[in-house]
């Protein structure tokens, strides 16, 4: 993962300090005077400021610069996730981690070179980070496009953006008016389940995933990682029978192992 800090001139006008707690601090000067400081703690911009030295960017008078807590203010980089929308610490790992200066980038577009200073900053995951990054190796295809209510959301209507429906977080969500054909995929069993449903026109998908688990009397700890709901159902539209009508659903399930 690359981070590039662009300001003003030429890249002769780089230059390296450290702050008190030692941390390595890039700042980076146009011939005009107009600067920006990045930290090598999380390759976060701390400062912009103009040729007049203004500063154009906040960081909390009360902000700790001492690691591992980040730094409140400037523009951090919130990497493999946004807030608490994922398993990790609030917005990941990367902006509490140490990066290092790319000696070795490739250079600028020419466009992009002419009369600015740059240094590239570069973020390596140790094998600690890569053990608790999020992955999937669930994915769930047929329910692209649909519409979907969110139960994590007082059952706001939300349509799906994805290729492919995996899962990093509680997933709580029925999806509307779906083709009859669905699968999931599982990557690590090297498996795919199908299901076929007729009747049936919505899906319910379905994960605690680990703060509900451990919330939940009836299911384990760490069940989440080997369970995945996905079921037929009539929910936005309920199926009403008069006397003497008859409603058949049906739901068909199928495994195919692959090599």
């Amino acid at each position: 993962m690359n981070h590039s800090a662009v300001a003003g001139d030429r890249r002769e006008a780089v230059e390296v300090t450290k702050d008190r707690n030692g941390i390595d601090q890039v700042v980076l000067r146009n011939p005009r005077g107009a600067s920006a400081q990045v930290s090598l703690h999380g390759g976060q911009v701390l400062s912009w400021k103009t040729d007049r030295s203004e500063e154009l960017l906040f960081t909390s008078s009360k902000a700790i610069f001492k690691p591992p807590t980040a730094v409140r203010g400037g523009i951090p980089i919130c990497f493999p996730q946004f807030g608490n929308r994922g398993s990790l610490e609030q917005h990941g790992f990367a902006r509490n981690k140490i990066w290092v200066i790319d000696d070795n980038a490739p250079p600028l577009h020419t466009n992009d070179s002419d009369g600015k200073t740059y240094a590239d900053l570069l973020f390596k995951p140790s094998q600690e980070d890569l053990k608790v990054w999020p992955h999937s190796e669930v994915r769930v295809e047929g329910l692209e496009t649909l519409d979907y209510l969110d139960n994590l959301y007082q059952r706001e209507r939300f349509t799906e953006q994805g290729d492919a429906l995996t899962f990093e977080s509680e997933v709580d969500r029925v999806y509307l008016s779906s083709s009859d054909v669905i699968a999931v995929y599982d990557h690590e069993k090297k498996r795919t389940f199908v299901i076929r449903k007729d009747g049936l026109p919505d899906v319910v998908v379905w994960n605690p995933w680990e703060k509900k688990s451990k919330s939940m009397v009836d299911f384990g700890d760490e069940e989440y990682k080997q369970m995945l709901c996905v079921d037929g159902a009539a929910i936005e539209k309920p199926i009403t029978l008069k006397p003497g009508e008859e409603w058949t659903g049906r739901l068909e399930l199928s495994v195919m192992l692959s090599t």
